[in-house]
């Protein structure tokens, strides 16, 4: 996509454009969403960022589509056009996303099973989008291309020509269908439908939270699932350690010379666990331990024979 976006912006560049083209990678893990944007205007392009109201965007996975993390639905409207590499139809797509954008397809390659592996699908791309775009002839793109991979050889510049031209003219049809609209006004701004929330009196709910030196206070050991237990009979006493590695300061020292756990204000994050020298710290879950303190209770309480 990152290729596919600089071919597309030297395809306009040649067509006398103004270009700004430029990745933007996601997560850092192999799998992760990949964009790339690409704006072209006859005058010079001062925007910057993300392009937030496009006009076309370009999906070369159809599975990107319904993943949160892809944001392929962000900031489109009735005027943009969605094109959709996939063997599904665009009634399909129209029914399932249930948008007013205008839906394309561009047909999947039946040989490829595996959505993973999209042979030219960079090529493909961003040839439909030249034709969609009505503004670059084949030939312009077609240097572009072959200007953009020249490194990469001949017959590799073959091979994605072929395949651009396929995209190209399966796109023809709907040549010029993409409308440069702009940014919006401010002037027609509309404000959201915020939900308003109740909020207490601050003298009943700001104390504990907001004021200084409250922090004892608030419980934060309610929110542990997993809760840290400390076996004596192999901890060493090297307190240091696991008092000074917890994040929230929740280890406290005894005259004795041993550490314990502030179950009020551990979280149960486990770093303890996880830096106990002797491995004197074991977890168990929240609930197990409530069911043990309970049973405890039960049995000096003389409530059952023991």
């Amino acid at each position: 996509m990152k290729t596919a976006s600089r071919i597309l912006g030297s395809a306009f560049f040649m067509a006398g454009y103004e270009v700004q083209d430029a990745p933007r990678y996601g997560a850092e893990r192999r799998g992760a969403p990949l964009f790339a944007y690409v704006r072209a205007d006859r005058s010079p392009v001062n925007e910057r960022g993300i392009i937030s109201h496009p006009d076309l965007v370009v999906v070369s996975d159809d599975t990107l589509v319904g993943m949160p993390a892809a944001g392929v639905l962000q900031g489109i409207d009735q005027h943009t056009v969605l094109l959709i590499n996939s063997h599904e139809q665009a009634e399909t797509w129209s029914q399932r996303l249930n948008t007013a954008a205008k839906i394309i397809i561009l047909p999947a390659r039946e040989d490829v099973e595996d959505r993973a592996e999209l042979p030219y699908i960079g090529s493909s791309c961003a040839a439909a989008s030249a034709a969609l775009c009505g503004v670059i002839s084949w030939q312009m793109f077609a240097d572009a291309l072959s200007e953009e991979l020249s490194h990469l050889g001949d017959d590799v510049v073959r091979q994605n020509l072929e395949m651009a031209l396929t995209a190209f003219d399966a796109m023809l049809p709907y040549a010029g269908i993409v409308q440069q609209t702009g940014l919006p006004s401010a002037a027609e701004y509309q404000k959201p439908d915020w939900v308003e929330l109740p909020f207490e009196a601050a003298a009943i709910s700001a104390p504990a939270i907001h004021a200084g030196a409250t922090s004892v206070k608030v419980r934060t050991g309610l929110w542990r699932t997993m809760r840290p237990i400390i076996d004596y009979q192999r901890c060493s006493g090297c307190w240091w350690v696991c008092s000074t590695y917890c994040p929230d300061g929740a280890i406290n020292v005894t005259a004795e010379g041993l550490p314990e756990i502030d179950y009020d204000h551990c979280k149960g994050c486990l770093v303890c666990v996880a830096q106990c020298p002797p491995q004197a710290i074991e977890s168990i879950p929240e609930h197990v331990a409530k069911q043990r303190e309970s049973s405890a209770v039960d049995i000096s309480g003389g409530s059952h024979d023991t």
